[in-house]
């Protein structure tokens, strides 16, 4: 089931890797979330544009401890994320994997936007 909730999408001619996590439940980010390094990694180093979609997306400890090992695990790669559909993300479990991962993660209202600033070279 991960592969098919993980792509690589081509957005203004550039590669964007998409997490859709849209809602899944909590046992299914787990699972999800932990098959991204195996896309990541196969990907030069700081390379890698990231859009994940939480849209109704449930989740807990497990999901989230889930969440704060990948992002550790591929930040070498990742050149930029951003999330969509975070709302359903406790602001403590956000804070929580930002400060864990030492990544940013910008939300945006939709997937429009976000793609937008993935692919800005100036952010």
């Amino acid at each position: 089931m991960p592969a098919a909730r993980i792509q690589f999408i081509t957005y203004q001619k550039k590669q964007i890797l998409l997490v859709n996590l849209s809602n899944c439940s909590a046992v299914e980010v787990a699972d999800i979330v932990r098959a991204v390094p195996d896309y990541v990694i196969s990907q030069p180093l700081d390379s890698v544009l990231v859009l994940s979609d939480f849209t109704g997306t449930s989740f807990d400890e497990e999901a989230i401890r889930a969440m704060k090992e990948s992002a550790v695990f591929d930040k070498p790669y990742v050149k930029k994320s951003a999330m969509v559909g975070a709302e359903t993300l406790p602001r403590v479990f956000y804070e929580n994997l930002r400060a864990f991962s030492r990544r940013e993660f910008p939300q945006f209202k939709n997937r429009e936007e976000a793609l937008r600033w993935l692919v800005a070279e100036d952010s």
